[in-house]
């Protein structure tokens, strides 16, 4: 079920964005592009280009765009050979570990989502969880169980707590992590209620919020974050290194110092994962280097992410150096 916070683009209210804006989103729209991958907004993420300083970066992130129809060698549908439909929503990569796509749904859609070709074709969650029983009881080896999607948090409280319940069954997991953009893309998602939801989980719970520019951690946005942090969540963060976005060292330097403020813990910046649509957003990886490099001259080291990209049938994600 689609939440109530969803707002398709035709329906957004755009008379209340500055003129300039609005033309921007108006005359960067590809209609094509939104068809083989639909444009999908919430309110909050609007507010925020809004607001934004620089609100191309934000809107650039968002709005389907003719480069995406461009055919680019090296950019496949499946760039990390996941191939998630056909195995009942479930991703095993690295020992100890276990991916469960919970839902193919998000509150938004990321131009550049490496799943982008695959949040179509929904599985049941009596089947998901089907998968999961049986490959729980196979091996006791998963000390770890990630959800993830689309993203976990458009799920309900309901069917959240019945995936808690269900991963509590297995004494060998350690730890629960949730995988997710909602503190960005809807903060008003992180309820009281989700709040005590979470305090109530036996396990730990780790949060890996994707977040890729300082705008996006607003307010609001910081404000569910502290309150995440104190109902015990360890909040990590995972940004995409975007050209266009945040692809310079004085950018991802103001995201990092705001993700700090914000309560979370700088983790990945991800070298562009080469799916199918999103060639326009790739980073060279000398041009990588030269902002990590950067980074570690402007910040302490507890806020320099690793910089990493992922590689099918590699057993962990690799260090670009």
């Amino acid at each position: 079920m689609v939440p109530g916070w969803f707002i398709l683009f035709a329906l957004m209210p755009f008379d209340s964005a500055p003129k300039t804006r609005l033309s921007t989103l108006k005359s960067g729209m590809n209609a094509q592009a939104a068809a083989d991958f639909p444009f999908l907004l919430p309110p909050a993420y609007l507010r925020k280009i809004e607001k934004s300083s620089t609100p191309e970066d934000l809107i650039r992130q968002v709005l389907p765009s003719s480069d995406e129809l461009l055919d680019v060698a090296g950019y496949t549908v499946d760039p990390l050979d996941e191939g998630p439909a056909e195995n009942h929503g479930l991703i095993e990569k690295y020992a100890g570990r276990l991916l469960v796509m919970v839902t193919q749904a998000c509150s938004g859609h990321c131009r550049f989502c490496f799943r982008r070709h695959f949040l179509d074709s929904p599985v049941k969650q009596s089947d998901i969880q089907a998968s999961f029983r049986q490959r729980m009881q196979e091996k006791d080896d998963i000390s770890e169980v990630i959800l993830s999607g689309g993203d976990p948090l458009v799920l309900s409280d309901r069917r959240l707590n019945d995936w808690f319940e269900l991963i509590g069954k297995y004494p060998q997991v350690r730890r629960i992590r949730i995988h997710t953009r909602e503190p960005v893309f809807s903060p008003e998602r992180i309820t009281p209620e989700l709040l005590t939801l979470f305090r109530d989980v036996p396990i730990p719970l780790v949060m890996a919020v994707h977040v890729n520019h300082a705008d996006e951690l607003d307010d609001l946005s910081r404000d569910r974050l502290v309150q995440l942090q104190k109902a015990g969540v360890l909040l990590l963060t995972q940004t995409v290194l975007l050209r266009g976005v945040n692809d310079s060292a004085h950018t991802l330097a103001k995201l990092l110092e705001r993700a700090v403020e914000c309560g979370m813990t700088p983790y990945y910046l991800h070298q562009l994962d080469r799916v199918a649509g999103a060639a326009h957003f790739a980073v060279d990886r000398a041009r990588g280097l030269q902002i990590m490099r950067e980074l570690r001259d402007k910040l302490p080291g507890y806020m320099v992410p690793r910089y990493v990209e992922e590689t099918p049938g590699k057993d962990s994600k690799l260090p670009i150096t």
